[in-house]
């Protein structure tokens, strides 16, 4: 009877094994379309996130094919991420598979102009949870951490300096959830007030959503603070 509970138990250790081992890396598509500006840094952007996924256990394609949107390649994915997309990247039946991706519980993550993206779409404007108004010219200013404990924040201090293209906002979704406000009294050119936020996360229509409105330069890309808060926001997409 010891013996055959031994085997049982050995039996059972090795099929967990061989089932994590099949389930694979989690799959990350990034989406660097664009339609108007185009950002110098998205391929630092995109070589950042692909070292994170090496780091962290998730596998990235990416791509500026608008056609993988669709409902049967999506479905490989756990979250789509908009790395300074901008414009009008995505036709409707395109924007109909991004939309069931979500209601069938997949993520978005956008960074700096995906809110520069698809004005003319509001059910994506809730999703990224804004949309971009303009900007002042490219300072150093200061962020006020509002969340100490998410995967994003939790590692930076109350305050952070940082230089980067701050970005005014309008049809600010009011259910987002504010990570980092951005201090306008320590830059010139802030549109959105005492209220400015910057970076933040929320749930929508069955998925889940998170925004930095960071990552305009190159250099952002190479500071420590900066890359885990991108990983922050990746593992709270990847519900980790």
């Amino acid at each position: 009877m010891k013996n055959i509970l031994i085997v049982c138990i050995i039996f059972l250790t090795f099929s967990c094994k061989a089932t994590d081992a099949s389930k694979g890396p989690d799959k990350v598509l990034v989406f660097t379309k664009t339609s108007g500006f185009r950002h110098q840094s998205i391929e630092t952007g995109v070589k950042t996130v692909e070292a994170l996924g090496t780091e962290n256990n998730f596998e990235i394609t990416h791509t500026e094919d608008a056609s993988l949107f669709t409902v049967e390649n999506l479905k490989q994915y756990k979250l789509v991420v908009f790395l300074n997309t901008t414009g009008d990247v995505l036709n409707e039946s395109e924007e109909q598979a991004f939309e069931s991706f979500i209601k069938n519980g997949g993520s978005f993550m956008g960074v700096h102009s995906a809110t520069d993206t698809e004005y003319e779409w509001p059910w994506f404007g809730k999703l990224v949870g804004a949309y971009f108004l303009n900007h002042p010219k490219q300072a150093t200013a200061t962020l006020k951490r509002v969340n100490d404990s998410h995967l994003a924040t939790k590692h930076l201090k109350k305050e952070w300096v940082h230089f980067d293209e701050w970005y005014n906002f309008k049809s600010i979704n009011q259910d987002i959830n504010v990570l980092l406000n951005l201090d306008e009294s320590t830059y010139e050119g802030g549109k959105n007030g005492e209220n400015h936020p910057i970076a933040w996360y929320h749930e929508f229509d069955g998925g889940r959503s998170f925004y930095t409105g960071l990552g305009h330069t190159n250099e952002s890309y190479a500071e420590p603070e900066f890359k885990q808060h991108l990983l922050g926001g990746i593992l709270y997409c990847l519900k980790r």
